[in-house]
């Protein structure tokens, strides 16, 4: 008697792509060290403070990079509305006084005593798994403008919402990966056009609503016309990208990080590596990310299934943009704004959530190959319907 085929065929998965990331987790912990040792000294007299935040941050990713990835993603269709509700709840709630943390006139977190989450992070993998949801369910949706509504909507809420933060640079990124998602999905070029060209008048009129947006761009043109304010920063981070040259200063030995370099451990810690790695430093580690990116859409494309391909290309999507957000940030291409590079900069909440979302993505790659799920049913012995 034949057996039953099974629903999900498991496999290796895309062994590479899992050991690029863990690399790259890893190597974040080492380079958040280096960056943070001095100030963390000196701010709460512990030099492995950040250190040890990290570590834990990358075992606890990595225990749920693990974990998603044993779960059939086909299960995570059902979580894809709560999922966004959750998002904008936890968004919402940095607004409740006594919940939401402030810091440098900005309220991005929630925190119960030491205990502080950032829900910007948690929404972008949020929505990602809502769009995938949605378009998978009736993909005919994508094909009309009314049936992409919906996306655009929750797109827009949290958006909306992360603005009021403030928080441009995350909400640069989501809207960047609603416009993605839709392209992934397959909707017209006239309704994607539609789309794009009010995005594209209302980055400009958000920076025109905010004195201090017109001060950063201001800072960003010539950030020498305020080299001890606005433009301090950039300045700053320009010295470490040119004190690198093309070797690097050596590994620990960045001059930047002694609390010349603001956020060194964070936002503009690619320029502590850059200074102490040198040009051929960043050429290796954006390589690596350059090959996470290329594996995770090689999954999405092979995927063969609509949900895991939307699921997939979303993450690595996410990932992307952000990688490359930051990357212009700090070189001085774009004006200056907060956004970690994932998997390197400090932060347990984008450290955790992005190796989460790297797990859904092999486990996409575990349970979806199409020569392998065509291999597990026929050794079971079923027929192919």
């Amino acid at each position: 008697m034949k057996r039953r085929a099974n629903r999900y065929c498991t496999g290796k998965g895309d062994v590479l792509f899992l050991a690029a990331v863990l690399l790259l987790a890893a190597y974040g912990v080492v380079c958040v060290y280096s960056a943070s040792c001095y100030n963390a000294q000196v701010q709460y007299g512990d030099s492995l403070f950040f250190f040890r935040k990290q570590l834990t941050g990358f075992v606890l990713g990595g225990a749920a990079l693990v974990g998603v990835s044993f779960l059939p993603y086909e299960k995570l269709r059902r979580t894809g509305l709560p999922a966004l509700l959750v998002s904008v709840v936890l968004l919402a709630l940095v607004f409740v006084p006594g919940l939401g943390k402030s810091n440098y006139g900005a309220t991005r977190w929630i925190g119960v005593g030491s205990f502080t989450i950032q829900p910007s992070e948690i929404a972008k993998l949020g929505f990602v798994l809502f769009t995938a949801g949605y378009f998978a369910k009736d993909p005919a949706r994508m094909r009309t403008l009314r049936g992409c509504l919906p996306v655009l909507g929750a797109g827009l809420g949290i958006c909306v919402l992360i603005m009021l933060e403030p928080n441009m640079s995350v909400t640069m990124c989501v809207g960047a990966v609603m416009l993605g998602m839709l392209f992934l999905a397959g909707i017209s070029k006239k309704a994607l056009a539609v789309i794009c060209i009010p995005v594209l008048f209302a980055v400009p009129a958000l920076i025109l609503a905010e004195p201090y947006r017109l001060q950063r761009l201001s800072a960003f043109m010539d950030p020498w016309a305020s080299p001890r304010e606005e433009g301090y920063q950039l300045i700053q981070s320009l010295y470490g990208l040119a004190n690198g040259n093309l070797f690097g200063v050596g590994l620990f030995r960045s001059r930047q990080k002694y609390r010349f370099l603001p956020f060194a451990e964070s936002d503009f810690i690619l320029s502590v590596i850059a200074e102490e790695t040198g040009f051929f430093g960043v050429l290796l580690l954006f390589a690596l990310i350059g090959f996470i990116i290329w594996r995770g859409l090689r999954i999405a494309a092979r995927c063969g299934n609509f949900y895991g391909y939307l699921l997939a290309g979303g993450i690595t999507l996410a990932f992307a943009v952000q990688c490359a957000l930051n990357a212009l940030v700090v070189s001085g291409c774009i004006p200056p704004t907060g956004l970690p590079l994932p998997l390197v900069s400090a932060g347990n909440t984008s450290l955790i959530v992005t190796m989460a979302g790297m797990g859904v993505v092999y486990g996409v790659s575990r349970h979806t190959q199409p020569k392998n799920f065509i291999q597990c049913r026929e050794a079971d012995g079923a027929s192919a319907f």
